[in-house]
């Protein structure tokens, strides 16, 4: 009987044990994610071990022995080189010219046999300047005749399209919130409350709604969207005192080259319910189950983003270095085979071919190595989660090879949300759940002008002069991807 209580305070002591090690991985996992966070790099880049890159410390290591060497050998004195090139200004700009004459001399009494030409750049800060449209009155036949105004961007405002355009592309683009473009405009001698300029966003934004509502409805007609959601804090009546946390929807058409932002105050699966009601394709996704529902359609298929499933091993290498760097080893050969295809400029049913050849098998063999290591860690530490990721969204993750069309990650989609967090950074909140949706109509017109390489001031500045005119048959002309 003693005999047999020693041998379970042994079992006991060894299951505490074991808790006890996995508490300790966790916290240490935990720990080294906290300070990676606050001081480590962002960058996801992996070196492999065998990789023939030098790292910078081994790099200074040889350039220190390289400079204690002595040469015992005779070799020529390297030329001086000659003074650093300066820039070449662009011939595009326009010159203003100043003639220096020599000083007491009478150039009109002297032979001209050539001239010296210096430049130099300079710059000259935005300058308002105003309007006036006259309209002369006439009295003919006792009537009285006056040209009609031209149609106003803002009927009944003072603000015309340039300036509007100038508001909302410093904003979004630039990140300059409104009172820092106020203190801008007053120190070139133009004071405007912040209060008008928010009146004229909001303005703006009304205008430009029928053009975003032209967007969103692409998403019925194109058969490829990646989506991502990003938060953003709100300031609500509901919550005085302190912001809402809503999210920014952002769905990217790569076939359309367009990318529409939806703002929702949850990020609850009736956000694409709503968006991807009448799509039917392929969507593309992270591992957010916010987009489950949607991929159990049945002319839906849902697919996975690599770039996530990397992310998990690169923060898990700490943890096993081994196993993670073998997993980051074959991943960065994938992404060897799409960077081929890229500068082959393959056709989409070639990648595909190429993906069948050389990505599949690749992928069939780290499946295999997954399942195996799976079986000997621990579920709960870092090498353990991200091998479970992979596994669980395997399907999801591979399904890529399938179409030549179809990316390997979705990494595109994230980079359009780089305004947006730059812009967060700046400006803080949005005002009002309004104010949020009247940015993403923003985020989604000049996001879509980047993507089509149009010229944003130019193409806001236009549009919004036409678009009082412009029948609702014909808005689509005016978007940026008719443009180009």
């Amino acid at each position: 009987m003693k005999y047999f209580c020693l041998v379970r305070t042994q079992q006991e002591l060894a299951a505490e044990n074991l808790l006890l090690r996995q508490e300790i991985t966790f916290l240490k996992e935990e720990l080294a994610q906290l300070k990676r966070m606050i001081f480590g790099s962002k960058k996801e880049r992996f070196i492999p071990a065998h990789s023939d890159q030098q790292s910078l410390f081994d790099l200074q290591q040889t350039q220190a022995v390289a400079q204690m060497e002595t040469l015992t050998y005779e070799r020529e004195k390297p030329a001086k080189k000659g003074s650093a090139k300066r820039l070449l200004l662009p011939a595009h700009l326009p010159r203003q010219e100043e003639t220096i004459y020599p000083e007491g001399l009478d150039v009109d009494h002297c032979t001209k046999i050539g001239e010296k030409v210096s430049e130099v750049l300079e710059y000259t800060p935005g300058k308002f300047y105003v309007q006036k449209t006259v309209r002369p009155v006439y009295k003919s036949n006792n009537e009285i005749v006056v040209a009609e105004l031209p149609t106003q961007v803002i009927p009944g405002g003072n603000a015309g399209a340039s300036v509007l355009a100038y508001l909302m592309v410093s904003k979004f683009i630039d990140h300059l919130p409104f009172y820092r473009q106020v203190k801008i405009f007053k120190r070139d001698g133009m004071t405007i409350p912040e209060s008008t300029i928010t009146g004229w966003f909001r303005k703006t934004s009304e205008l430009l709604s029928p053009l975003y509502e032209v967007m969103v409805d692409h998403v019925k007609s194109t058969d490829y969207i990646k989506a991502d959601e990003s938060p953003i804090p709100v300031l609500s009546a509901d919550k005085p005192g302190s912001t809402h946390k809503g999210y920014q929807w952002v769905f990217l058409l790569p076939k359309a080259k367009m990318v529409i932002f939806k703002y929702d105050q949850s990020r609850g699966q009736c956000v694409p319910e709503e968006i991807l009601r009448d799509f039917s394709g392929c969507l593309q996704t992270d591992g957010y189950a916010g987009y489950n529902q949607q991929g159990k359609r049945a002319d839906i298929t849902h697919i996975a983003c690599m770039a996530h499933a990397r992310r998990k091993f690169d923060e898990a290498k700490e943890n096993n270095y081994a196993l993670a760097s073998h997993a980051l080893e074959q991943i960065q050969l994938l992404y060897k085979i799409e960077r081929e295809a890229g500068q082959a400029s393959l056709t989409a049913d070639q990648i595909a071919t190429l993906r069948e050849q050389k990505a599949v098998p690749i992928l069939n063999n780290l499946k295999t190595w997954l399942d195996e290591q799976y079986q000997k860690v621990l579920p709960k530490s870092a090498i353990g989660k991200a091998i479970a990721y992979s596994l669980k969204l395997w399907p999801q993750l591979t399904a890529y090879t399938q179409n030549g069309y179809w990316q390997i990650d979705n990494n595109t989609v994230e980079n359009k949300i780089r305004p947006l967090a730059l812009g967060r950074k700046n400006y803080l909140f949005a005002g009002s759940h309004q104010a949020a949706q009247q940015a993403a109509l923003m985020y989604s017109l000049l996001g879509t002008c980047k993507l089509n390489d149009i010229e944003p001031l130019q193409w806001l500045t236009n549009t919004l002069r036409k678009l009082p005119d412009t029948k609702t048959s014909q808005l689509h002309q005016l978007l940026p991807l008719n443009n180009t």
